[in-house]
């Protein structure tokens, strides 16, 4: 994604989950299609960052109903240009809402919230689970840690 201009609302997602996820923790997003729906565009993506120290979440899995035959083949070790992991990554759910039409034009409100630890092999599968609960035909797009941060210099 070297020199990849993003779409100016995925720019705007990306800078507003850095603000609540240090972006040097960041392993990789993934991004699913925006929603547009009654005037509102809604878009949801899973991000995977390294916990800061002493940071855990104790919730239950995400994906319950994923094979072990859908784990990648990825190690629990940190993307390029991040830092060293102390324990598993923690995955978090972001999402907007962009007002399109009517008195509300141009509002925009974002979450970020902590659901699990997991593997970085687990990540894959929770993707896979959420686009098929979804019926998203779109695969989700990915981005990496020193991605993301290349994406971001002089932005946030």
């Amino acid at each position: 994604m070297n020199g990849v201009i993003l779409p100016e609302t995925r720019e705007r997602f990306l800078i507003a989950i850095s603000r609540q996820v240090p972006v040097e923790r960041i392993a990789e997003i993934h991004f699913f299609a925006p929603i547009k729906q009654g005037g509102i565009e809604s878009g949801v993506a899973v991000v995977v960052a390294w916990p800061d120290q002493g940071v855990t979440v104790d919730q239950s899995p995400l994906a319950d109903d994923v094979e072990p035959a859908d784990v990648g083949d990825r190690l629990d070790t940190p993307a390029e240009g991040s830092p060293s992991p102390r324990g598993k990554p923690i995955v978090y759910t972001a999402r907007y809402r962009l007002v399109l039409k009517g008195p509300d034009r141009g509002k925009w409100e974002t979450s970020v919230t902590a659901e699990a630890d997991a593997p970085l092999v687990s990540v894959d599968a929770v993707v896979r689970g959420v686009q098929r609960r979804a019926g998203d035909v779109e695969e989700a797009t990915r981005m990496e840690g020193h991605e993301v941060r290349e994406s971001l210099k002089g932005k946030a």
